[in-house]
């Protein structure tokens, strides 16, 4: 059963991320089930489980929804990430282990090989990057801020951000993380967390500046949607 649901998760997940089940789309039990091959059951536990990483909405009376924000909410998410991710930066600089440094240094390698091609593979780029985030964080030794970001970093993957990338803006984007990693192998936090927020403030400067309040999609909570438990 547990293994049911780890699967039913990341399938669920995965869909969300790459678009299968865009922002404010309804989502039921019943359908997620018969696409995943999986029984109503471990799909609803999946389904708790990414409610509690704000990646669905349940709506009384409504259905489950995938979740929207909002652009002041983006921004403020951003906020949070300069604040949190720039001081997980800095802790990792004092605790990052060799084996975490050379494994963010050969990420970050690898995703400026594929940012020096003329078209890169934005899905691959996202997979590297999702991953040199989630090991910083792991690096900076902080369980409980491991715990509180990791929902917040998601976010930017559902969005599908380096979709707003140029080529320039996404080259820029690798090169700031292999500045990191020198800042790491330096030892250096202060420099670790002001490349990690310079990192961070452009990522939301390219995302704000090419998108407007139309590409969000209103509440489903403001919108006719079936009326049937919270989970579908």
């Amino acid at each position: 059963m547990v293994k049911a649901v780890d699967i039913a998760y990341e399938t669920i997940r995965d869909g969300i991320r790459n678009g299968t089940y865009p922002p404010g789309s309804h989502l039921t039990a019943q359908a997620l089930a018969e696409a995943s091959g999986f029984s109503r059951t471990p799909v609803r536990e999946a389904m708790r489980r990414l409610h509690a990483e704000a990646l669905i909405q349940f709506i009384p009376n409504r259905g489950a929804f995938v979740a929207t924000w909002s652009r002041r909410e983006i921004e403020q998410i951003y906020d949070l990430r300069i604040l949190l991710e720039s001081f997980a930066a800095r802790e990792a600089a004092l605790h990052i282990s060799d084996e975490q440094l050379a494994r963010l240094r050969e990420i970050a390698q690898q995703m400026q090989a594929i940012t020096q091609k003329n078209t890169p593979d934005v899905e691959k780029v996202t997979e590297l990057n999702d991953e040199f985030h989630k090991l910083v964080l792991d690096a900076s030794g902080n369980v409980r801020l491991r715990n509180l970001l990791g929902s917040i970093v998601e976010i930017p993957l559902v969005l599908n951000t380096f979709r707003s990338y140029s080529l320039g803006q996404i080259r820029r984007s690798s090169a700031q993380h292999l500045e990191l990693t020198d800042a790491f192998a330096a030892r250096e936090p202060d420099w670790a967390a002001a490349i990690m927020t310079a990192h961070i403030r452009s990522a939301r400067q390219t995302l704000m500046s090419k998108t407007d309040a139309s590409e969000y999609p209103p509440s489903p909570a403001d919108e006719n949607a079936p009326d049937e438990d919270d989970e579908g």
